[in-house]
């Protein structure tokens, strides 16, 4: 005969089953919390402040809404150095931990003061340009159409706006200077289509244009879930041991010219051996002896040539020493010698001599 359930463990599995239950649900409702569906009035009422912004402008806002805190915390940081604004501003936040495309925001105080200023509007529009990112474009395009059909998005001084493939954009005159204009949505898109959905609307500012000249380009991270690989699917991991001691640094190789240095190369035949029966005789011949050369004597010719200019060069003759009498003194050398030869001269012309 079969026992019957206690009443208590049925109501333990009813209370478990339920738990569970309770769980899936709480578990589904963050899941559809974090993947929030926008409708189109929702994304014409988040987009509608910021649609007719320069490009490069809105780019860089669109991938900030990404990163609330950090756009927080750069708000904070612009509001307490006032005067900080393009090139000085994003040299000095370069050092700062927050995402590129939150830094370049920096350079616009009076932008970055107004998207701080509805904290649920900047999570919002976050989480619909990481949920609709591609329509998102689609949005912008369709606001700048309203407003470029009431005649408030055109080219002026400031900016080009022009269409090219379908598309509406607005750059600046000027690379490197930004004009961000000022504008209330319910008077350049004209009247509000979705009642039920009002966009927000900055407080006025001063259009001013900066100069900004250092590009900060926003950054993707992606990043891709770890996938465990079963024991079975692994790649042996081959390699040497490390190496301890220091580094071998390899000397520099310097160019070296080899057909200059070594010339052209020579074609090696490789030895191939040959069977006994097909061998041919090596035959060699003697060395060949080259015989010294002989020296010639000179033609008989030149040895009477030489003997004739011996012949016809005059011999120099030495002269006779000069004869001295033994009764004359000799004549000095210097003043005193002079004066002894005016002396002995006669009034004749000749000789003195001394009896």
């Amino acid at each position: 005969m079969q026992q019957p359930y206690p009443a208590g463990s049925t109501v333990g599995r009813m209370k478990r089953l339920i738990r569970i239950l309770g769980g899936l649900v709480i578990a589904l409702g963050a899941l559809n919390a974090h993947a929030r569906i926008y409708n189109q009035a929702e994304l014409d009422a988040l987009l509608a402040p910021i649609a007719l912004y320069p490009d490069p402008l809105l780019n860089n806002i669109l991938d900030a809404v990404g990163y609330p805190d950090d756009v927080m915390a750069a708000a904070d940081w612009s509001r307490a150095n006032p005067g900080m604004q393009g090139d000085y501003a994003l040299q000095a936040v370069d050092d700062e931990p927050w995402a590129p495309s939150v830094k370049s925001l920096v350079a616009y105080p009076d932008v970055l003061a107004r998207l701080v200023e509805s904290p649920q509007w900047l999570a919002d529009l976050g989480d619909a340009y990481a949920t609709h990112g591609p329509y998102i474009q689609t949005t912008i395009q369709q606001l700048r159409a309203r407003a470029q059909g009431n005649g408030y998005l055109q080219s002026n001084a400031q900016q080009n706006v022009y269409q090219q493939a379908g598309q509406i954009y607005v750059q600046p005159a000027y690379p490197t200077v930004v004009y961000v204009p000022y504008y209330n949505p319910y008077v350049v898109y004209g009247t509000w289509w979705w009642p039920a959905y009002r966009p927000v609307c900055f407080r006025p500012f001063y259009a001013r244009p900066i100069i900004v000249t250092r590009i900060v380009q926003p950054v993707r991270y992606v990043v891709r879930p770890y996938r465990a690989i079963p024991e079975a699917r692994r790649m042996p991991i081959i390699g040497p041991p490390p190496r301890l001691g220091h580094p071998e640094i390899a000397p520099p190789q310097r160019f070296v010219d080899r057909a200059r240095v070594m010339g052209p190369r020579a074609e090696v035949t490789p030895n191939r051996p040959i069977p006994e029966s097909r061998r041919m005789p090596i035959t060699q011949s003697a060395p060949v002896v080259t015989p010294r050369p002989q020296v010639v004597a000179p033609p008989a010719r030149f040895a009477e040539r030489r003997a004739q200019l011996a012949q016809s060069v005059q011999q120099v003759q030495r002269m006779p020493a000069p004869q001295v009498r033994v009764s004359e003194r000799p004549i000095g050398v210097g003043h005193s010698g002079a004066a002894q030869a005016s002396a002995n001269r006669g009034a004749g012309g000749g000789w003195k001599r001394r009896g």
